[in-house]
């Protein structure tokens, strides 16, 4: 029988799909959470599935499972930690001078080959693939693939399928009882809105203040490399001067440049 799963980031779609697989509206073995380390996630989201998602899941029959990215040995791999130790890759999508991100495989390492890994553990193959949905709403409609990289799973996206869009997401949590969650992501994710940044940096400064470092700490790290410097700002300047103390609305989050779908959900 074919196993099927959701990826869920705990952001607004994937707890409104929560809530709906709750309400019986959609059907699935269980709720996979690949979490990228409680350092390097956003704070909020993980106080959000500890305290608000894991506790209404129990309650309401849905399995909700915490995955993590691990080596052989079993230890815990964090993507914050990765990015300390590694002397050369960098794998977050920071900018270069000419503007592009270089590399997205945070995504693909800590999320996608971790779910990939555990359908497979629990019987897809090739043959009899697993479905894993995805929360991807109608806003950004823009981001479905139609074909999964992992050869063991086909995608669905519950979500397009019922034609609901993120303020219908919120909606669906509100009228459930439930906090809406705040957007998912790692902390220092250089696909962050410029509104975002400015957030972080007023509410949040010291988190911000460790973005600052970390930008910095690449930096160094790559200058004795004898390569450029690299940005988590999109507006190609170092995050501490990029971002002021005033909102600066962003418009483009239909534009999200990461495509995959496993995170911002």
């Amino acid at each position: 029988m074919t196993k099927r799963y959701f990826s869920f980031g705990g952001g607004v779609q994937s707890t409104a799909v929560l809530v709906l697989a709750a309400q019986g509206r959609v059907q699935y073995d269980a709720f996979l959470f690949s979490n990228v380390g409680n350092d390097s996630e956003n704070p909020a989201t993980i106080a959000y599935v500890e305290n608000v998602a894991k506790p209404y899941a129990a309650a309401h029959g849905v399995e909700l499972v915490e995955l993590q990215k691990r080596r052989r040995t079993g230890e815990a791999v964090t993507l914050y930690r990765n990015l300390q130790k590694r002397t050369r890759a960098i794998d977050i999508p920071v900018y270069l001078g000419g503007g592009g991100p270089i590399s997205r495989n945070c995504t693909v390492d800590f999320k996608m080959r971790v779910i990939g890994k555990h359908t497979k553990q629990h019987g897809a193959t090739e043959a009899t693939p697993a479905v894993v949905a995805i929360g991807i709403s109608m806003d950004e409609i823009q981001r479905m693939h139609n074909k999964s990289a992992i050869a063991w799973q086909t995608l669905e996206y519950p979500l397009i399928d019922l034609r609901l869009y993120r303020r219908d997401c919120m909606r669906i949590i509100a009228d459930a009882g439930l906090p809406v969650p705040p957007k998912s992501s790692c902390w220092f994710c250089p696909f962050h809105r410029r509104d975002e940044w400015v957030t972080m940096k007023r509410e949040q400064p010291e988190l911000f203040g460790r973005a600052v470092e970390l930008e910095q700490m690449l930096n160094a790290r790559r200058a004795t490399l004898g390569r450029d410097e690299i940005y988590l700002h999109a507006s190609l300047q170092p995050l501490e001067r990029a971002v002021g103390d005033q909102m600066a609305f962003d418009f483009s989050e239909n534009d999200m440049p990461c495509d995959t779908g496993y995170c911002f959900i």
